[in-house]
């Protein structure tokens, strides 16, 4: 009999995951380059920080919406048909946003953005869980959807406060960062497919079944999770560099270095702890990401312009929520999905934690910063923490390497179920 080492297309799964992992970066780039450039926008079309946490929360309110019916899509229909499309079409409308005249307009733009984007995110993943070999699901998507922090938030401050120094204003900057995904998505034409795995699985399902998806118990606490891990670094990544700029006083090059931070730290976290989670299982990884998160959170708060801190401290605050994200959405949400609706159940995780922790959080950090203060915004990221511990603590475990052990200890020692 062939052995499934045997088979495993390694170049496939390569090349998928090399372009995938690109694609989920450039997403993350189009979507979070503004916010290095907020204090220019914020002048330039006379916006308060409350129409900040608008713009925010529009797209990620989309972005959830479509998560949802794409995923749906995807299952039906296969990957490439939605794939390709959303890298063109959300490239294009990245460089459009540089052309807003105002509130409307940019929120217009951003907020179609989301379609393509929130599109793209959970297709994006269950095409990485058919193109990883099982055993190392965690490890893959976590690299895939390491792209996002490494593009967004450690490149993107860095790219954006450079090129305002290069090109006449902030709107040319959207433009320029717009070229590589039009590149990207003639690439993936080429590469991406649909795999015989998945294609099988989809005959066999037929029309997808949201109430069999809604059944599963680590879904709905996937659900629950990923809007609190979400609360935490939308907020962070939308607004911290108002904080920065306007409550800690640093630079404009100032403030691009020490956000960087976030995409660096969720970089590393998206890669580390989902193969972490491999090995120890995913239920300690995600609870031990939070409880982290919330110690760094409360650290980040203490400190006024240290920015060696300030950078360390923001690390590992994205690192422990980009990293549970990152679990979340990939290897509990793809090993928990019923079979053949993978997409489906990634795409429901996702939107739900797009719509509440992705667009509701903005709107109340925008708030509390206009009305309280921006610089308590940090403590609405120490409560998203905190709830996360609590709902974590109710997840069933999924990694295979650990419920293969608990098999063989259940095998080896009946009395052993009492423990399970």
């Amino acid at each position: 009999m062939t052995t499934l080492q045997e088979t495993w297309n390694t170049r496939y799964e390569r090349n998928a995951i090399i372009l995938l992992s690109l694609g989920f970066g450039l997403v993350g780039l189009d979507r979070w380059i503004i916010a290095p450039l907020l204090p220019n926008i914020v002048k330039d079309l006379n916006l308060s920080y409350k129409d900040v946490g608008y713009i925010t929360g529009a797209l990620g309110m989309v972005w959830g919406v479509f998560a949802v019916i794409a995923g749906n899509w995807s299952d039906k229909w296969g990957h490439r048909k939605i794939l390709i499309p959303s890298v063109l079409l959300f490239s294009l409308l990245s460089g459009i946003s540089g052309m807003a005249t105002g509130l409307v307009s940019l929120i217009l733009v951003r907020s179609l953005m989301g379609v393509l984007e929130g599109a793209y995110c959970p297709t994006s993943f269950a095409a990485t869980a058919a193109a990883a070999k099982p055993s190392r699901i965690g490890f893959m998507q976590g690299i895939q959807q390491s792209g996002f922090p490494l593009f967004a938030l450690a490149l993107g401050p860095i790219i954006a406060t450079q090129l305002l120094l290069i090109v006449p204003s902030w709107r040319e900057v959207f433009w320029v960062v717009a070229i590589p995904g039009f590149i990207l998505g003639v690439l993936m034409f080429f590469v991406i497919k649909d795999p015989q795995k998945a294609k099988q699985t989809q005959k066999g399902t037929g029309r997808s079944n949201w109430v069999e998806v809604l059944k599963t118990k680590n879904v709905i606490l996937c659900m629950l999770a990923l809007f609190c891990a979400m609360a935490c670094i939308l907020v962070l990544s939308g607004m911290i560099s108002l904080y920065l700029a306007d409550y800690i006083n640093l630079t404009s090059q100032q403030m691009g270095g020490v956000m960087s931070a976030i995409g660096f730290g969720g970089f590393v976290g998206q890669f580390v702890l989902p193969g972490l989670s491999d090995i120890i299982g995913r239920k300690k990884v995600a609870i031990g990401s939070f409880v982290l998160a919330a110690l760094f959170v409360l650290l980040f708060s203490r400190i006024e312009s240290d920015t060696t801190w300030l950078f360390l401290t923001l690390f590992m605050i994205s690192l422990c929520c980009f990293g549970v994200i990152a679990v979340i959405t990939g290897p509990i949400a793809t090993e928990s999905a019923p079979v053949g609706l993978v997409a489906s159940a990634i795409g429901l995780v996702v939107g739900a934690g797009e719509i509440f922790g992705g667009g509701i959080a903005p709107f109340i950090g925008g708030y509390v910063a206009e009305h309280f203060g921006i610089q308590n915004i940090v403590y609405q990221i120490f409560f998203g923490a905190a709830l996360g511990i609590i709902v974590c603590l109710f997840l069933d475990e999924t990694a295979p390497a650990i419920l293969a052990k608990r098999k063989h200890t259940l095998v080896r020692n009946p009395i052993a179920i009492e423990e399970l």
